[in-house]
């Protein structure tokens, strides 16, 4: 798949954010740590945008609204293989191969 324009707009914003963000926090801190309950929340910060990217990108095609393809098989697979704690290679090649074999099928 090639990248739109968009997408590449939204990686290079938050590229800059997220260094504009790593520069700032230990300025602002001046050495001293954050609470445990800041730092638990930072550290759900990426996790959660990752996710929202993906989810985006499977699910919207163009901008008329969701699209559900084989791209969906293909995270629904993933899924299935870290719900059963199997290696991030293994999650990897198994995804693939369902989006592979729904796409040949479909």
């Amino acid at each position: 798949m090639i990248a739109t324009a968009t997408s590449v707009g939204v990686l290079v914003a938050l590229i800059i954010t997220t260094l504009l963000l790593k520069g700032t926090g230990p300025m602002a801190l001046g050495g001293r740590r954050p609470p445990e309950r800041a730092m638990s929340v930072v550290s759900l910060v990426a996790p959660a945008i990752v996710s929202a990217l993906v989810v985006y990108e499977t699910f919207s095609r163009t901008s008329s609204g969701v699209t559900v393809d084989e791209r969906v098989i293909g995270q629904l697979a993933a899924c299935g293989a870290i719900f059963a704690r199997l290696p991030m290679t293994a999650v990897i090649v198994i995804a693939a191969a369902s989006t592979a074999l729904a796409r040949l099928v479909l």
